[in-house]
């Protein structure tokens, strides 16, 4: 990067105009220039030479003085300016210290918008010595959004190569590792009141509707050893990891994705447990209204959806339903019309019992469970082939098939298995398998299929598959978390951290979920996570100008934004700050930053 002038002859007047450029090499082999900072105008008035009046901060003063730059080949200053003069030496530039600004100012902006200052102020006031926990927290929450990953590394590398001090004003005291973990402890007493405080300002930003709710439970590991006691247990894995103790969470969304509340729990819950104590959380939230509850099998049980039917105001459901239940109204079904309410995607109504049953069958559904079960199938059967070619002991031999069981999961059901009697030597007579065919025949007959459960008095099947679908929503939020926020795996021991670390990634995923509505609105086809990527091109720097009189000029700017910039802000109604202020620090001062 070097500097570079421009002159441009207007209104009598000769305007010289300075950048930090860059020399760029494009694919045809042809050197271009990209303007990095602009510095501004050095204006010529024909009388003195270039000039410029500034508003400087010296040191230790809180005020601005206004000052006149010079260049130190110039003329002297007029008497009445040599007193506010600066001399600098041009051909002495430094650039130091690039930091990541362009993210870091988009999170602010987020922040503001859903006013989070209003809510957190009153909550996390200043410390003792002076800290501002409200600030601490404002980091954490940035750094989940935009980099994130522990608060180990947020101390010791990330704070200081972004731009979060500048913003916030703060130096790097501020995320002393001690101060990140205290911070931690004052967060979850507020969780409520916080999803409370923002669900009214989704509503007046965007008129968001809480009347659908989507329910779901995902879990998140840790790569420790196992705790005596606590939330961190072993149990079933989402994320194929049950060789780790985990933790499960418990969500609620709206179909936009904002969410309403959520629950850690210890890794061992079942998800048949959760959802009783869920519609009481609500109710009691929010009281009791008009809501429709989205879910997958496997959440309620027989019990709860005849507690929900039976309430004071009955709540209304639709819900997945397990397989045997369809093999229980397979017959009621055959005589249904099927309807196409999607290409490759047909469905049939019945009404039993007082509640509606969806039928659903898809061709893409088809393919992916037909093309697993043949993978697992063709496995399996090549795995005992293996064995009958083996010289095993009987116990030796079932160890092996259990092995073989558990890897091909429901596709071992498919195969019948004769095994030798205990005192049997194993070969080809003793040891036999052959495909199930009739069992076959029945799965292939299923496979595409799943069914609907409702007491909603919708008569239209195809409209509540539509409904149905927006479940994918509350996946998408865990895969945000998971994939974006960075939420998994947690190196935090204490239950009280690892639920504080939970409620910072869902902070942050709120402010994450709240650019993608302003983006469905105003930038459709972008996602949340490019427009950040995007961003975090833009970068701050200290272009360091050494003076005559030994002092340095220091020029805090941040970049030029790009064309995609431009455009994102234009389209976003966002607007870019004032450059901060010049300031005038000592050579020593300068060299120990």
């Amino acid at each position: 990067m070097f500097l570079r002038c421009n002159e441009r002859f207007k209104n009598g007047k000769n305007h010289r105009y300075w950048n930090i450029v860059e020399n760029k090499r494009t694919s045809s082999g042809r050197i271009v220039q990209r303007q990095v900072l602009y510095l501004g105008e050095i204006s010529d008035n024909q009388q003195d030479t270039w000039r410029k009046a500034i508003e400087v901060f010296e040191d230790g003063q809180e005020q601005p003085r206004q000052m006149h730059l010079f260049p130190q080949d110039t003329l002297s200053p007029s008497h009445n300016e040599t007193q506010n003069a600066i001399h600098v030496k041009l051909n002495e530039l430094q650039i130091k210290n690039p930091r990541q600004w362009g993210a870091c100012w988009l999170f602010c902006e987020l922040w503001d918008l859903l006013e989070l200052d209003q809510f957190w102020s009153g909550k996390l006031l200043p410390g003792r010595k002076g800290t501002r926990w409200l600030n601490v927290f404002k980091t954490l929450t940035a750094y989940r959004l935009i980099d994130p990953g522990s608060e180990w590394r947020l101390h010791r590398l990330w704070y200081e190569q972004s731009a979060m001090a500048d913003l916030l004003g703060e130096d790097y005291g501020l995320v002393q590792k001690d101060k990140l973990y205290r911070c931690l402890d004052k967060l979850v007493e507020h969780k409520e009141d916080l999803f409370s405080f923002l669900r009214q300002r989704w509503h007046n930003m965007f008129n968001a509707r809480f009347d659908i709710l989507l329910y779901d439970l995902t879990s998140t590991y840790f790569e420790c050893d196992p705790p005596g006691a606590g939330l961190r247990k072993f149990g079933y894995s989402r994320d194929k990891r049950s060789d780790c103790v985990q933790v499960v969470i418990a969500l609620i969304v709206t179909p936009e994705g904002f969410p309403l509340a959520y629950e850690v729990m210890p890794g061992n819950t079942k998800d048949s447990n959760t959802l009783e104590m869920f519609l009481q959380k609500v109710e009691g939230q929010y009281g009791k209204s008009n809501r429709t509850w989205l879910m997958d099998r496997g959440i309620p049980t027989d019990e709860t959806i005849e507690k929900m039917k039976g309430s004071e105001y009955p709540i209304k459901y639709l819900i997945g339903t397990p397989k045997g239940r369809l093999t229980k109204l397979e017959k009621k079904f055959l005589d249904k019309p099927w309807e196409e309410v999607r290409d490759k995607v047909k469905v049939k109504l019945l009404k039993d019992d007082g509640e509606l049953y969806v039928l659903v069958e898809s061709a893409d559904r088809v393919n992916k469970e037909r093309a697993m079960r043949r993978r697992r199938l063709r496995k399996l059967l090549e795995r005992l082939k293996q064995l009958q070619d083996q010289s095993n002991s009987r116990d030796k031999l079932l160890l092996k098939i259990g092995a073989a069981k558990k890897e091909a999961g429901r596709a071992y059901s498919l195969v019948k298995i004769n095994l030798p009697d205990a005192k049997e030597v194993v070969n080809k007579e003793t040891f036999t398998f052959s495909l199930d065919k009739d069992k076959l025949r029945k799965v292939m007959r299923k496979e595409g299929k799943y069914l609907l459960r409702s007491n909603l008095t919708a008569t239209d099947p195809g409209l509540l598959w539509k409904q149905y679908m927006l479940l994918g929503e509350v996946e998408q939020a865990f895969k945000e978390m998971k994939g974006d926020l960075l939420i998994r795996p947690i190196h935090h021991q204490k239950d009280t951290r690892i639920e504080a670390h939970i409620f910072v990634a869902f902070q942050a995923y709120c402010l994450n979920v709240t650019l993608k509505q302003r983006l469905k609105w105003l930038a459709p086809g972008l996602t949340p996570r490019a427009v950040i990527e995007k961003f975090k091109k833009m970068q701050m720097l200290d272009v360091h100008f050494p003076t005559t009189d030994g002092k340095q000029l220091v020029l805090t700017r941040y970049t030029q934004p790009e064309k995609e910039h431009k455009m994102l802000l234009s389209q976003m109604k966002f607007n870019l700050p004032k450059q901060p202020p010049p300031k005038i620090t000592s050579n020593l001062e300068a060299i120990v930053k």
